[in-house]
C-alpha cells in the first residue's frame, strides 16, 4: 500500500430503511440514511459525493445509489446490515429474529454476508433472515439501458443529509426516529420504480407540496440525468477474483462475502452516478404469513473518499486490496513494479508491456491512460484529461495538440514514436441520430463497418514518420471500444474532465466526430455555434 501525504477526506454514511407490519396489516416505512462524519486523518476536507435512497412501501421499490456532483473522482463502498424482530399474536414483547440484537443498537445488526460464489444466499448469522427478505442487487430491464434520476439539490459538502424520496426518510431530517412513520424525505420523487424519466426538470420550491429541499435555495432548478448502466451485475468477492483481470475494474459493484463491505469497481468520475446497489427489498411468504407482527430494517453504512485516501482499516494485502489497488490505477495490473495512478515518475521507470488497457499512470508531469500495445514495443496512449477552450484562445486543434507536444519534457518525447506526418482522414458521412449502434444503445459501437475511406484512418508507427501528438480517429476509438479493450463501455471514452472533446475525423459540412459528455459518439460543430468549448485528447505512440 502506498503512503500518500496529502489531503484526505472521510466520510461515512448510513442509511436505514424499516418495513413494518402490525397485525397482518402489511405497510412498509422507512427512513434512510444517517450520515455522520468520520474523520480520522489530518487534514480533512469534503468530497462532492451524495447517496440517494428512493424507496416506496407500496410497490417494495428500494433504489440505492451514489452520485459524484463534485469535481474530483470519488471511491465508494456500502455495507448492508439487518434486523428483524417478531412478536407473536397474544405476546407483548418483540423477539429479535438474531440472538443477541436491539432495534436501537444498529451497532448489533447483523452484516449481510453472502455465500461466496452466491450474492443472494446469505451466510453465518445473516442466514436468518433468508427466509424472510430477499434483496435485488443490481438493475436490469429489457430493453433498457440505465435509469433515470433527479440530481441531488445538496450541493453543501460538509451537510449529511443524503438524497431520500418517496417513504424514505434521512436520518438527520427524520431526527433519528426508529417508528417507522416520521417523515424525513430529503429529496423529491416518489420512491416508485421508474419515476423519473429523460428530460424532466424539478424546480426547488416549485413542486406540488412547494417544499424546498435541502441544500439549494428556492427557485434552483435540476434537470434528470442517467445512472450509469452496470458493466455486470453485482457480484462477490470471490466471484470478481475468478474474472480475467482486464474485466475486473468497470462499473459495478463487488460484495467481499467476509466483510459485508460492498465496493463500486472503478473510480466515481465527476458528473458520473453509479449503477444501484440496490433495485428491491420484497418481504417472503413466510414473512407474510406470520400471525402477529414483524420489524424489519435495513442499515447501509456507506463510506465515500478520494482515491489518494484510504478507506478506513483499508486492507493491505489480499484480495481487497488488490481490488482498492486495480480502481486507484484503472486497471488490475497485478505489477507492482509499475508506480501508481497519481506517483509522478520519469518513462524509465514504468513496464508499459505489463499494463492492461485503460491503465491510468502519471509520467513527467501528465497524467495518461494506457490504450493498446501495438507489439514490437510500441504502446498507445492517452492524455487523460481534455485540453479546453481552444477556439475561445482563438487557436486551432492542431496548432494547440503541436504546442502541447513541445511543452512535453525531454524525458517523454525521447520515447515517442514517429507516426504519419498527415492522416488521411476520410469524410465520414453517417448521421449518428440514423445509425445502428451495438446492443442499441445510442452513441456506443457503430454497427457495421465503416466507410473505407473513415476505416483506413488507423494510428500506427510509420517509418520516417514525424514523432508528434495527434488525436485519435473514430476507427482508433471504434476498434478499441469494447469487452476487454480501453474502453469496455461508452462512459469509459469520457475524459478525466468530462464533456465533449474532438476526433480527428471529419463529419459533414464544418462539424467533426466527437465523443460526448457521457462517452457517446456524436457530430459537433468546430469553432462554430459552440465557440468557446472545442476540446481536444491528444494521443501518442510511445516505445520501449
Amino acid at each position: 500500500m502506498h503512503v500518500k501525504n496529502k489531503r484526505k477526506l472521510g466520510i461515512a454514511l448510513v442509511l436505514f430503511t424499516l418495513l413494518l407490519l402490525i397485525a397482518g396489516t402489511f405497510a412498509f416505512t422507512a427512513f434512510n440514511q444517517r450520515a455522520i462524519n468520520d474523520r480520522l486523518r489530518d487534514n480533512a476536507f469534503e468530497v462532492g459525493g451524495r447517496v440517494h435512497d428512493y424507496y416506496n412501501r407500496d410497490t417494495e421499490n428500494k433504489d440505492v445509489f451514489v452520485e459524484n456532483y463534485g469535481e474530483e473522482p470519488i471511491m465508494a463502498r456500502i455495507r448492508l446490515s439487518e434486523f428483524m424482530e417478531i412478536r407473536g399474536r397474544g405476546e407483548t414483547e418483540f423477539t429479535p429474529v438474531v440472538p443477541n440484537t436491539e432495534r436501537e443498537a444498529i451497532e448489533t445488526w447483523t452484516t449481510y454476508i453472502p455465500e461466496g460464489n452466491t450474492l443472494t444466499t446469505r451466510v453465518g448469522d445473516s442466514a436468518y433472515f433468508n427466509q424472510y427478505a430477499n434483496l435485488t442487487f443490481g438493475w436490469t430491464r429489457e430493453g433498457e439501458y440505465a435509469p433515470w434520476y433527479l440530481p441531488t439539490f445538496n450541493h453543501v459538502e460538509n451537510d449529511l443529509m443524503t438524497a431520500a424520496a418517496g417513504h424514505a426518510r434521512d436520518y438527520i431530517a427524520g431526527t433519528g426516529a426508529t417508528d417507522g412513520s416520521t417523515d424525513g424525505a430529503t429529496h423529491p420523487g416518489t420512491g416508485e420504480d421508474a419515476y423519473w424519466q429523460e428530460g424532466e426538470s424539478y424546480t426547488n420550491g416549485q413542486g406540488p407540496t412547494s417544499t424546498i429541499w435541502p441544500g439549494a435555495l428556492e427557485g434552483v432548478e435540476r434537470t434528470t440525468a442517467q445512472n450509469l448502466a452496470q458493466d455486470r451485475a453485482p457480484l462477490t468477492l470471490q466471484q470478481w477474483s475468478a474474472l480475467p483481470n482486464e474485466h475486473k475494474i468497470g462499473d459495478f459493484w463487488v460484495i467481499d462475502h467476509e466483510t459485508g463491505w460492498a465496493y463500486w469497481a472503478s473510480q466515481l468520475q465527476e458528473g458520473e452516478t453509479s449503477s444501484y446497489l440496490l433495485d428491491a427489498a420484497v418481504m417472503t411468504e413466510i414473512a407474510h404469513d406470520i400471525r402477529g407482527s414483524y420489524y424489519y430494517a435495513i442499515h447501509v453504512d456507506s463510506q465515500l473518499i478520494t482515491p489518494d485516501r484510504d478507506f478506513e482499516n483499508e486492507p493491505e494485502s489480499g484480495e481487497v486490496e488488490r481490488l482498492l489497488r486495480g480502481i486507484r490505477n484503472n486497471a488490475v495490473d497485478d505489477n507492482f513494479e509499475n508506480p501508481a495512478y497519481d506517483e509522478d515518475s520519469h518513462p524509465d521507470e514504468f513496464r508499459f508491456s505489463a499494463m492492461y488497457p485503460g491503465r491510468i499512470f502519471t509520467m513527467a508531469g501528465e497524467q495518461y491512460r494506457y490504450l493498446e500495445n501495438m507489439e514490437d514495443g510500441n504502446h498507445l496512449i492517452i492524455r487523460n484529461h481534455r485540453i479546453t477552450h481552444i477556439s475561445a484562445a482563438g487557436q486551432s486543434i492542431e496548432g494547440v495538440v503541436a504546442t502541447w507536444y513541445r511543452d512535453l519534457r525531454q524525458e517523454t518525447r525521447d520515447i515517442v514514436a514517429p507516426v504519419a506526418t498527415e492522416f488521411v482522414r476520410g469524410n465520414h458521412q453517417v448521421l449518428f441520430n440514423q445509425a445502428e449502434w451495438v446492443d442499441g444503445i445510442s452513441g456506443w459501437i457503430l454497427d457495421g463497418e465503416l466507410r473505407p475511406d473513415v476505416a483506413a484512418d488507423i494510428t500506427k508507427v510509420v517509418s520516417g514518420g514525424t514523432k508528434r501528438a495527434f488525436g485519435l480517429s473514430l476507427a482508433d476509438v471504434q476498434r478499441l471500444s469494447g469487452e476487454g479493450k480501453a474502453f469496455p463501455n461508452m462512459a469509459s471514452r469520457r475524459a478525466a474532465n468530462p464533456g465533449v472533446h474532438h476526433l480527428r475525423t471529419p463529419h459533414v459540412g464544418n462539424s467533426m466526430v466527437a465523443i460526448g459528455p457521457d462517452g457517446e459518439l456524436r457530430n459537433w460543430i468546430a469553432n462554430g455555434e459552440r465557440l468557446g468549448n472545442d476540446a481536444i485528447r491528444p494521443a501518442l505512440i510511445i516505445h520501449q
